[in-house]
């Protein structure tokens, strides 16, 4: 699934598995701009419009919760994540 420019779509929320998933490495890209925008001190619904293509004034609940679940991923993924892309890919 793609957002017309081969971005991915992004789920209402985003994984909580303690492994590396598919998701995540469909989505590290995004994770990435999201961190990006966090050091940036971005705002979320700019962040939420741009990054995760979700209209925040249509879908208020649904952008933020995209955003701030996908930023904990994001986050998770410098913490412990990063051990599995060392290791090459997601478990099946």
């Amino acid at each position: 699934m793609s957002a017309g420019n081969s971005e991915p779509l992004v789920a209402d929320t985003a994984p909580t598995d303690p492994v590396l998933t598919g998701y995540d490495e469909q989505h590290h890209v995004i994770y990435l701009r999201l961190l990006d925008a966090e050091a940036e001190h971005a705002d979320w619904r700019e962040v939420a419009r741009i990054v995760l293509k979700i209209d925040p004034d249509k879908e208020p609940e649904r952008a933020h919760k995209a955003w701030e679940t996908h930023l904990a991923r994001a986050r998770w993924m410098t913490e412990q994540g990063y051990k599995f892309l060392l290791k090459g890919r997601a478990p099946d």
